[in-house]
């Protein structure tokens, strides 16, 4: 800034108010003082010797029969006193801004010893430590120290599935068990894959220890079937013959006389042991004896006499175990125990008299008319009753022997066997 100077020495009066006005405008601009060794450069045309000048219009011409106004001027001093009594003091000098990043603190990291302050290329601030230097003069293994712009730390982190910046990378990639985590080479991720493979013997071990597997299910299935389903099954067939035969007798359908294989024509009861079922024509294991009902030794087999005989053996055979089971508990029988058979007019009781608990398949001397081993020494009218033995197997039979007692006509009602 400048003050008002005299235009001549001694102080004289400047004159008539148009040389004040032609004076005031050849100064144009306070701010347009040359700064101190810029004088000499202050007439050049086009330029201005101070840097704060700032190019103005053209003042216009003054009018003649106007007053000019008076110039305003400022005081340095007094522009830059504080007006409300304290002296303005001089502002601080700006301090280089510190980064701080916006990642969590690292945690449990070993302390870096002899750091060098690395130029960060992103922010030029300093921020991480040279692990470099600190490698060539110390080869023990650190923990890995975060470098790089905020842009590469995103970079590790995605790559490092998300971790924060500073934490080991190894804690998120390397698991507890693995000493080196140096990638294989293409050469031994194939050996190491060819180990993993099973071997041979491992191989057969498994497909064996499969088909031992397979063949355990298979045969529970398979007992399950014989020991609950084939009884359950059977006998719904043998109850569905029974219903079937007795309203042919109530409907007058069904006459006495020869009958065909497979086909149910009497019923038998054994008080003692809960037993009815009903009787069919041969001893066919599909046809009959599977259905859960009692075959009759008939001319498929070997020929035994029918109940209303006058004399003969009436031979039956039946299931101990499994699909109805009828004979299972014959051996609890005991002399005078009654077996009766109902026919569509008559009801015949036996008298349970002897058993044989033993014999061969093949012993069928047993059936007679006048049955070996059975104690009778004469022809008469007998019933037999065949089944396996031992339980659950067919290596021999079991025989029961009865004489009949009682031939009753069904429409005088139910023997006392019956009815007891």
């Amino acid at each position: 800034m400048t003050a008002l100077r005299p235009e001549r020495e001694g102080g004289g009066d400047l004159g008539d108010r148009g040389e004040l006005a032609d004076a005031v405008r050849r100064l144009e601009d306070p701010l347009g003082d040359p700064l101190p060794g810029q004088a000499g450069q202050a007439g050049q045309a086009g330029q201005h010797p101070s840097p704060w000048f700032r190019a103005a219009q053209e003042a216009p011409q003054p009018d003649p029969g106007r007053p000019e106004p008076e110039p305003e001027w400022y005081d340095p001093e007094g522009y830059a006193q504080d007006w409300y009594g304290a002296a303005q003091q001089p502002a601080p000098e700006p301090q280089p801004a510190t980064y701080v990043p916006d990642v969590e603190p690292v945690r449990d990291v070993q302390p870096v010893r002899d750091v060098q302050p690395v130029r960060d290329d992103e922010t030029v601030a300093l921020r991480t430590a040279d692990t470099r230097r600190i490698a060539e003069r110390d080869p023990e293994p650190r923990t890995p120290v975060a470098t790089g712009g905020r842009a590469a730390r995103r970079k590790a982190a995605k790559r490092g599935g998300g971790r924060h910046a500073g934490e080991p990378a190894e804690a998120a990639t390397r698991q507890p068990d693995q000493s080196d985590a140096r990638p294989l080479s293409r050469v031994e991720a194939r050996r190491a894959a060819k180990a993993a493979k099973p071997g041979a013997g491992v191989i057969a071990s498994r497909v064996i220890g499969e088909f031992f597997i397979t063949l355990g299910v298979v045969m529970l299935l398979f007992v399950t079937y014989q020991l609950w389903w084939s009884n359950i099954r059977a006998h719904n067939l043998a109850g569905n013959a029974r219903h079937s035969l007795e309203d042919d007798w109530a409907s007058g359908k069904r006459k006495p006389g020869t009958f065909e294989p497979g086909q149910g024509f009497a019923i038998l009861y054994i008080p003692r042991l809960d037993v009815v079922v009903p009787i069919a024509e041969g001893i066919s294991k599909t046809k009959v004896l599977d259905k859960g009902m009692v075959g009759h030794y008939g001319k498929d087999s070997i020929p035994t006499a029918m109940p209303d005989a006058k004399t003969g053996n009436f031979a039956l055979a039946g299931h101990r175990n499994t699909h109805g089971e009828p004979f299972r508990y014959i051996n609890r029988l005991e002399p005078g125990d009654p077996i009766v058979v109902e026919t569509q007019d008559t009801y015949y009781v036996y008298k349970m008299s002897s058993r044989l608990d033993q014999t061969s398949p093949s012993n069928t001397s047993v059936i007679n008319p006048v049955p070996a081993g059975s104690g009778f020494t004469k022809p008469g009218r007998y019933i037999t009753l065949t089944t396996c033995t031992p339980e659950f197997t067919s290596t021999y039979r079991m025989i029961v022997w009865g004489k009949m007692v009682e031939e009753r006509p069904r429409s005088k009602g139910k023997p006392d066997a019956l009815v007891e």
